[in-house]
């Protein structure tokens, strides 16, 4: 009986090992590691608009997905959105920027 124990519990933690792995994933097949990059290249993005005063005060929202920052938010002229964009770009790592602000 105590073997049979032993077997359960190994069984039982090889497969919560299995499910956490699993969650690591998201829907896209995207990896732990690409999410994690993804989510320091946001952060660097969002650090670097905050850092130039004619965008400070702008509601941006960063999102990364594989490299590819995606802007979408509203500034108040189309030299924020340019500006925005030539920031995001200027990013290491950044891939591609999609510019999907709008002007109020």
């Amino acid at each position: 009986m105590s073997k049979l124990h032993r077997v359960v519990k190994l069984l039982v933690f090889i497969g919560l090992i299995t499910a956490f792995l699993g969650s690591l994933t998201t829907h896209a097949s995207e990896s732990a590691g690409q999410h994690l990059d993804d989510t320091v290249i946001t952060t660097k993005v969002k650090a670097a608009i905050f850092e130039e005063p004619t965008l400070k005060t702008m509601q941006i929202n960063v999102k990364t997905y594989k490299g590819v920052v995606r802007l979408s938010g509203f500034v108040d002229s189309a030299q924020s959105v340019q500006k925005a964009g030539e920031v995001a770009r200027s990013v290491t790592d950044v891939t591609e920027v999609k510019n999907d602000l709008n002007v109020k």
